[in-house]
């Protein structure tokens, strides 16, 4: 049984509202026989951050692929400030303002902060790079954004779990990402680091000009971070609610009701 909100058009017709900046509509996304997304549906306000939830396998890191470019979807279509959109490549979804940033963030290590933070787009005055200008951009970005890194010349490696995400998010905000698309951020870490993640997350809500979807399996943190959530199950979206109008026992609710008629099948089927 699915719990959806009744999906708003514009007035007069069918499309998106004003207030949407990204649109997915009846995606699917099949690998062999393999059903990966069926029919999915998924909006993003303006400004707003949506938790994406679901079990292991349910087709979440392959919805985030497609939003940003890296897979094509076997059906459907993505809108992008109302404009249908075809996303040829991450970089092409990258030029358009969307970005997703990974479990592994994607950094080199055994560069400096800033050189990450340029990487692919240094300044250069040539044939030199320009490390003085990059170190104080990059410097006055991070403090911008309250993310808080001793110096900017130390290399990634030597940062905490929490800090290296708040890199990987931070060079993405940078590189003027209106869509963030974020693969379980919170993942593996303590709650001094996940603290910060949530405040960065929580600034950049203030700040209303960038729209995130964040991949996660703690229920309690999207419900503190994210103003809306999409349960995904077997490839379909089966729940869409804001978050203060559910709970998560509620959440649990629904996946241990899955994970209970699973078993009757297998036991029925033995």
């Amino acid at each position: 049984m699915t719990t959806q909100e009744q999906v708003p058009l514009a007035p007069g017709g069918p499309g998106p509202l004003p207030d949407e900046v990204l649109r997915a509509e009846h995606i699917s996304k099949h690998f062999g026989a393999v059903t990966a997304l069926r029919d999915v549906t998924l909006r993003l306000n303006r400004g707003e951050v949506l938790g994406l939830i679901g079990d292991n396998g349910a087709g979440k890191s392959t919805l985030l692929k497609i939003l940003c470019g890296f897979q094509q979807p076997d059906g459907g279509r993505i809108l992008l400030n109302g404009e249908e959109v075809t996303l040829k490549s991450v970089m092409h979804a990258r030029s358009l303002g969307i970005d997703v940033v990974y479990q592994d963030l994607a950094l080199v290590n055994e560069l400096s902060v800033y050189h990450n933070m340029f990487l692919n787009r240094e300044e250069v005055r040539w044939p030199l790079l320009s490390n003085r200008l990059m170190r104080r951009i990059a410097r006055d970005h991070l403090d911008e954004m309250g993310v808080n890194i001793p110096s900017v010349n130390v290399p990634v490696a030597s940062l905490s779990g929490g800090q290296r995400q708040a890199i990987a998010v931070a060079r993405a905000v940078f590189g003027n990402a209106k869509v963030l698309l974020l693969d379980e951020p919170l993942a593996a870490m303590g709650a001094k680091e996940v603290a910060m993640i949530i405040d960065l997350i929580e600034d950049l809500k203030r700040r209303g000009d960038v729209s995130i979807i964040i991949i996660a399996h703690n229920y309690g943190q999207v419900l503190e971070i994210c103003d809306r959530v999409n349960l995904l199950q077997h490839g379909e979206i089966t729940l869409d609610k804001l978050s203060q109008d559910t709970s998560v026992q509620e959440l649990n609710d629904i996946v241990i009701a899955e994970y209970r008629r699973a078993l009757d099948e297998r036991q029925r089927s033995a």
